[in-house]
Parts: structure tokens; sequence; C-alpha cells
């Protein structure tokens, strides 16, 4: 063959080995498996004429996010609050890499969101919210809370609450901890579930953040749920489900019947959040 037909080839040769290789370089390198996340969401109005619970779930190639809010007030002023407070996480979420900086990101959506409830609902204060808010990347979870919104893990048969929530009985407890509130003050709130801290308030500013990340292993659960079940259910009834071999949505939704047959006249909004870590969340 004519050594010119020869450097033909391997020229076209050249020339294709180095799309190839500016291809692959673009491309970006996966360089671990995703968590696999198996989310199950539901919820009821209970007896209520309003649903003021508002959740949602985002998951983009940086990890997973989920927020439910427990909204209160009068008219619609609970689900206006409530469903701006969990818009207002999922966009901050979309547009800031939360998982640089997780308190930055918590302290930032928190902050908007109240400011955002209180030019919606002006000065008449008719409506605010309770918050949880999670992260999950790479088998670590990190949290933030305002309000009572319970945020726990289950893990092999027992449901573990990592936040502890922002009601005068909680309040109590740390004061008299703290020595600041005699033994017999503290018993007298204790039964108080009133909030001291919520979103739609002129003085909000406390947030309950991780003090580090949780530690996630292949079977755990992320709960994330609303007073009106965990006031109306024992978690003895929640693991009994969560325990069961079934996904999550069967399981949010298997929870949300006993809450609806319960035999309660007066039932609040309930709502429940599952995250179940599946394959990449290993220890």
């Amino acid at each position: 063959m004519d050594i010119y037909v020869w450097l033909i080839i391997l020229m076209t040769a050249c020339v294709l080995l180095l799309e190839f290789v500016k291809l692959f370089m673009d491309r970006p390198i996966q360089l671990e498996k995703r968590n696999e996340i198996d989310v199950g969401k539901s919820m009821t109005i209970g007896s209520r004429e309003v649903q003021e619970d508002q959740a949602e779930t985002l998951e983009t190639d940086t990890g997973m996010m989920a927020v439910l809010a427990d909204g209160a007030g009068q008219a619609y002023g609970g689900r206006i609050a409530s469903r701006i407070a969990v818009d207002t996480c999922v966009d901050i979420f979309k547009d800031y890499n939360a998982f640089n900086n997780p308190q930055y990101y918590f302290r930032k959506a928190y902050h908007c969101a109240n400011k955002e409830i209180l030019k919606a609902l002006g000065d008449e204060r008719r409506g605010s919210a309770s918050a949880g808010c999670v992260l999950i990347r790479e088998g670590f979870l990190y949290y933030a809370l305002v309000g009572n919104v319970k945020i726990c893990v289950y893990r092999e048969g027992t449901l573990v609450p990592v936040s502890t929530g922002h009601t005068v009985a909680v309040l109590a407890e740390q004061k008299f901890q703290e020595g600041t509130i005699s033994r017999e003050d503290a018993l007298a709130l204790l039964e108080n579930q009133r909030l001291y801290n919520y979103l739609g308030q002129d003085g909000f500013r406390d947030i309950e953040y991780f003090d580090a990340p949780v530690r996630l292993k292949q079977g755990d659960i992320v709960v994330l749920m609303s007073d009106g079940i965990y006031e109306l259910l024992g978690f003895k009834e929640i693991e009994t489900i969560l325990e069961q071999a079934s996904d999550c949505q069967r399981k949010a939704f298997d929870i949300i019947e006993l809450v609806n047959q319960n035999p309660s006249e007066t039932k609040d909004n309930a709502s429940i959040l599952l995250l179940g870590i599946g394959n990449g969340a290993e220890a």
C-alpha cells in the first residue's frame, strides 16, 4: 500500500483518538455510587378543616433534601406559612450547594422563610409554621429544626429522636439543667407543649442544628413527622410498621392509616416523610 495512504489512515486514527479522549475528559467522572434513598410521604387532614402541613423532597447530583412544615394560624394562615417554609427550603437548595456549608444553608433558608411569612401575612400574624429539614449525602445526615416537627432515625427496630424541639416543656427542662429555674417551676411546665419558637415571628432567631452529622447505615430510615402523629401514636406503634418488609411509601400510608383509625375525636393534621437508606450508606 502506498505510504501516503498509510499516512492518511494514521492521521485519521489520531484525530479519532483525540476526539475520543476529549469526549471522555469532558464527561463528569462518577467516583462513587450515589446513595439509594427510598422515599415515602403521606398525610391526613385529621378532624381539622384545613390541611396546614406541607412536605417536599428533592434529590440532585449533590444529595437529598427533605423538609416538613406544620402550619398553625387563622383561616388559611397556617397553610400559607408552611407552604412558604417548604418552598423556601426547596428553592435555596436548588440555587446553592448546601453541602458546602449545611449550617449556612439551614440558617439562610429558615431566616428567609421567616421573613417571607411575615411579608405575606402582614402585621396581623395570622399564621406560623414549625419546620424540620434534613440533608443526606454519602451516608451522612444533617438536620435543622424550628418548632416541634420531630426528626428521628429508625435503626434495627428502634426509633431514636435526633431533634429536641422548641416547646415550653423542652425549654423548662433546659433551664432547670442550667440552674436558672427551680425544680418545682420546671415540673409545672413539663406538660406544656406550646411553642416558644417558630417561623413567622419578629423575634425568631433560634435554630436547632445537628452537633455533628449522623452517620447512617444501610437499612436506616430517617423519619420526619408532625405532632399530629407522635402525640397520637406511641413510638412502639410506629416501630411496628417501620420494621415491616415493605417500601417506605407503603410504611408511610400504613402509619397515616393508624392515625385515621384512632378513636380520638380531635385529630390534628398528621404528616410523615420516610427516607430509607439503601446501598451506598454503609458504615
